[in-house]
């Protein structure tokens, strides 16, 4: 017996894996014919899981420790082979070592935009991406609905499915936690974890936990962005009659150094008169009247002009000097544009008083 119990010995299998990589979730343990002598010692590491696997079933599974297989320690493994008396001879059984530390740093992102309501805004179409962490939590689950045989399944085989999992519950997790677009940058938090809830219970299908989940950013299109940059702009103005009254004052200095003299002046005023006429508009929309005397800016659409009791135009500022010269348009001339009451007189009207600057106003009544 001493000499059989050396010869036996020199055939104990020592078993155990060294993961040496970063993305392995299932490592298959080669044996020749899957044969594992009785008595072989299994090593499991600390964030590692053993499953042994017969004929396509799992059987037994070891969690962190030292073992010596025998017929005590595969208790399902000696059901299935029909040991009922034990055994003392090799036998085949497929090792999977697990690894059930958390992979991190894995990638989310939607591929392309998704539309949602915004109680703001409106439709819109968002870009989201972000990163989670996964763990193997059912060892036999991941292996039945996921690994199957594959001798070393890597993070890289599931990611995408996983990614579209995440993708699909964004939408509906960014309308269930009805925070505005607006303010989603601050509830970053509150969005991950929503997301998260909704998406594990297909995680635990296959035997996964979600770790941690975050949401890195969330995007509009970039015109609907610019859009936003140009209200904010229009915010930190503060006093919008103010500063529409500065930017004109500094386009009539501007057009008054250029030698066109009072026709510069004319155009000059028209220069101002975009950025003034949309100004105005919001000081109305605000609910701040113009200053008390003041005439309109001229819009970049002109003035219209009653000419021989006919409505005309409307005329670009650069057209107004030369109905000037004309004899068209003079100070008694009736003219409008957009944002005044009514017609009034040519000569009445501020932003115009520059275009007859060179004319002798009309002779006293005799």
């Amino acid at each position: 017996m001493a000499l059989w119990d050396k010869i036996a010995g020199e055939f104990i299998d020592i078993i155990e894996w060294t993961d040496d990589t970063q993305d392995t979730i299932v490592y298959r343990f080669e044996r020749h014919n899957n044969e594992i002598k009785f008595g072989a010692q299994l090593t499991v590491r600390e964030s590692q899981v053993a499953v042994f696997v017969n004929e396509g079933k799992v059987a037994d599974v070891f969690q962190p420790g030292m073992y010596t297989l025998e017929t005590k320690n595969l208790p399902i493994l000696s059901t299935l082979q029909g040991w009922k008396y034990g055994f003392s001879s090799p036998f085949k059984a497929e090792v999977y070592f697990l690894n059930t530390k958390r992979f991190t740093d894995l990638k989310w992102g939607t591929m392309n935009p998704v539309m949602l309501r915004d109680p703001e805004f409106g439709p819109v179409r968002l870009r989201a991406f972000g990163t989670y962490a996964i763990r193997v939590k059912d060892p036999a689950a991941f292996i039945r609905e996921i690994a199957g045989t594959d001798g070393r399944f890597t993070t890289d085989e599931i990611t995408d499915q996983l990614r579209n999992l995440i993708v699909t519950s964004f939408a509906g997790a960014v309308a269930k936690s009805n925070i505005p677009v607006l303010d989603l940058s601050a509830n970053y938090d509150k969005v991950g974890q929503v997301i998260r809830d909704a998406i594990q219970p297909e995680f635990d299908a296959y035997g996964l936990e979600v770790a941690t989940l975050l949401v890195e950013n969330v995007s509009l299109p970039e015109e609907v962005e610019k859009a936003l940059d140009r209200r904010s702009s229009m915010g930190v103005v503060g006093d919008l009659g103010r500063y529409t009254q500065f930017q004109t004052a500094e386009a009539i200095k501007a057009a008054a150094e250029n030698p066109g003299g009072a026709a510069g002046i004319g155009i000059g005023m028209a220069t101002a008169g975009g950025l003034a006429s949309a100004m105005g508009n919001a000081v109305q929309q605000s609910g701040q009247a113009p200053a008390a005397g003041s005439a309109p800016p001229p819009l970049p659409g002109g003035y219209h002009v009653a000419i021989d009791g006919k409505q005309t135009g409307p005329f670009p500022a650069a057209e107004l000097q030369g109905l000037v010269r004309d004899g068209r348009l003079t100070r008694d001339s009736l003219v409008w544009t957009q944002g005044m009451a009514g017609w009034s007189k040519a000569g009445e009207v501020a932003a115009l008083a520059a275009l007859f600057a060179d004319q002798p106003p009309p002779l006293p009544p005799a």
